[in-house]
């Protein structure tokens, strides 16, 4: 009996070992790399709904922005890959490192794919959902100094409450609307704060422009 409870404090310790922390990302190549500015290419786009890749890119400069980046204004950066005859998100971020270096002038380049997008049908309820995720590539070396993923729902601590047949009509007409209003747009800007905020654990670090610069 004695064995038999060791062996469970065992258990019950490593499963509190593995909820606790996870992987640590390694940021010694961020670290040595230290970029000042950030190239964003336009999001490849995987989810059903054509809007994706526009919602998700008007949403990142803030966040960048504010852990302490230059971000090229999106808008000149995608008029720019126009001019130069590349107008689709595979495309573009099929272009050598070097060669975005050469012309942008950054120090990095962030490449971002949502992966979903859009309000789903779920018997009971309507949710909103984007998820994306993103890695940022020092131009001058193309080794990639971080990576990672982030997503938000609208059914975020929904309880689901007012019987069965509420939830069903309730859940058809959210849906309409939330399709009708795009309301993903507001869930983009979520999920991108989430993945691309600094304080996040396993984010980005804090840029120069951040008085939190190099105290992380």
């Amino acid at each position: 009996m004695r064995r038999l409870f060791s062996c469970l404090s065992l258990v019950g310790a490593l499963a509190l070992t593995g909820c606790a922390s996870g992987p640590k990302f390694d940021y010694t190549a961020f670290k040595a790399s230290r970029p000042r500015s950030i190239l964003v290419l336009p999001p490849v786009n995987e989810s059903p709904d054509v809007k994706a890749t526009d919602s998700m890119l008007s949403q990142v400069t803030v966040p960048l922005a504010e852990s302490g980046y230059y971000v090229f204004p999106v808008a000149l950066v995608r008029e720019t890959f126009r001019n130069n005859g590349l107008t689709t998100p595979n495309d573009i971020q099929a272009v050598p490192a070097q060669k975005l270096r050469e012309i942008f002038g950054a120090d990095t380049a962030l490449y971002i794919t949502v992966s979903e997008y859009g309000t789903k049908y779920q018997v009971i309820q309507s949710v909103t959902v984007v998820k994306a995720s993103a890695k940022l590539v020092d131009l001058k070396t193309g080794v990639t100094l971080w990576s990672g993923s982030a997503s938000a729902s609208s059914g975020e601590g929904n309880t689901g409450s007012g019987g069965l047949i509420g939830m069903l009509v309730s859940a058809v007409v959210t849906q309409i609307i939330n399709t009708a209003s795009d309301a993903s747009f507001g869930i983009a800007g979520i999920t991108a704060n989430r993945l691309l905020m600094a304080q996040k654990p396993n984010g980005l670090l804090y840029g120069p422009r951040s008085p939190k610069y190099q105290s992380d």
